[in-house]
């Protein structure tokens, strides 16, 4: 048998190999030591020297030839194999689709968004807070030394000595002013959660929102204070409305004021649910304490500003009518549908 009947041969057995036990025993027949190409080389001792080496090349080109037909047929029965396995283990895991739902709007959030748009249009920028704070921001540089009574009042979480969870927003104003001292003017809103160890009632939670709110410049007075709070309680609560400042305290601002917006039930003239003032009680606020613009980096001489701080919830509760503080983290479908 010739070399070019040998490839014939090759060629079709390998076509026939349906297997790899097949394909093995293809193996052993032609590539193996015994095998018909290396038996092909034995005849080269027989012939004369000038014949060698063109026959030698004939066989390498023919080994060479059977190697590359007997990989690319090795490797079509692995594919054939694998496809036939995967086909008979395979398993169905999709599910059958299902309606996603969309969750109806937190009440907390609502307020969040739109006291944000308010101060937004009113050129003041959103900050965002820190909810775990060193005694200093939440105390000291707010003019709230480490003796001072209003820490009594505020005992609240730590994690480890100097390291709090922070007890209002106010805490922001520290960090705002320390960052922009060297830019002058400022006008911020701070939104976040704050916790105290409080009592657990319809008024009162261990963690509560508040938006924080602070402007600096130069010649910044109440009457700055006033006119602000007052577009943001009319776009918040109506035309209608009015405010009233009253005389309290803060350490960290002075003079410092309660502000007060007519009841919504009866209209400033005195109801049960304003205990017959006709106001009720909605944040706290003032000017900002000189120490505070120290603190900061502030020249107190040159540069004035208000601050304010407003309770999310509170807020919520006047504009929906929510009766119980603790509704708001009951995460309770039936009450969060009515948003």
């Amino acid at each position: 048998m010739d070399i070019s009947e040998i490839e014939t041969g090759a060629v079709k057995a390998l076509r026939a190999a349906s297997g790899q036990q097949e394909l093995e025993a293809f193996r052993v027949s032609y590539l193996s030591k015994k095998g018909v190409v290396p038996s092909l080389l034995s005849k080269l001792r027989e012939m004369e020297p000038a014949e060698r080496a063109a026959y030698g090349a004939k066989v390498n080109a023919l080994r060479a030839k059977i190697e590359e037909l007997y990989e690319a047929r090795r490797a079509e029965l692995l594919k054939k194999a694998l496809d036939e396995k995967l086909k008979a283990e395979s398993l169905d895991l999709s599910l059958d689709g299902y309606e996603l739902k969309s969750a109806p709007g937190h009440p907390y959030h609502l307020i969040v968004d739109e006291v944000t748009e308010i101060f937004s249009d009113l050129g003041f920028k959103v900050m965002e807070g820190r909810d775990i704070e060193t005694e200093d921001y939440n105390f000291t540089y707010l003019n709230v030394p480490a003796d001072h009574p209003a820490r009594e009042m505020q005992d609240t979480f730590y994690l480890r000595q100097g390291l709090l969870l922070r007890t209002q927003t106010s805490a922001e104003q520290a960090h705002a002013l320390e960052e922009n001292a060297d830019k002058g003017e400022l006008r911020i809103i701070c939104p976040g959660k704050t916790y105290r160890r409080d009592d657990d009632d319809p008024t009162h939670s261990h963690q509560f929102g508040q938006i924080e709110g602070l402007m600096v410049g130069k010649d910044i007075s109440l009457s700055d204070l006033k006119g602000t709070l007052e577009l943001f309680v009319k776009r918040m609560f109506g035309e209608k409305r009015k405010i009233r400042f009253r005389s309290s305290y803060f350490p960290f601002t002075e003079p410092s004021v309660e502000v007060d917006v007519t009841c919504s039930k009866c209209g400033g003239k005195g109801c049960s649910m304003c205990k017959g003032t006709g106001y009720i009680e909605i944040l706290g606020a003032g000017e900002v304490h000189p120490s505070v613009l120290r603190y900061g980096g502030y020249d107190p001489e040159k540069y004035s500003g208000f601050a304010f701080g407003v309770g999310i919830e509170r807020v919520a509760m006047l504009r929906y009518g929510i009766d119980d503080i603790r509704r708001f983290y009951q995460n309770d479908i039936r009450f969060l549908k009515g948003f």
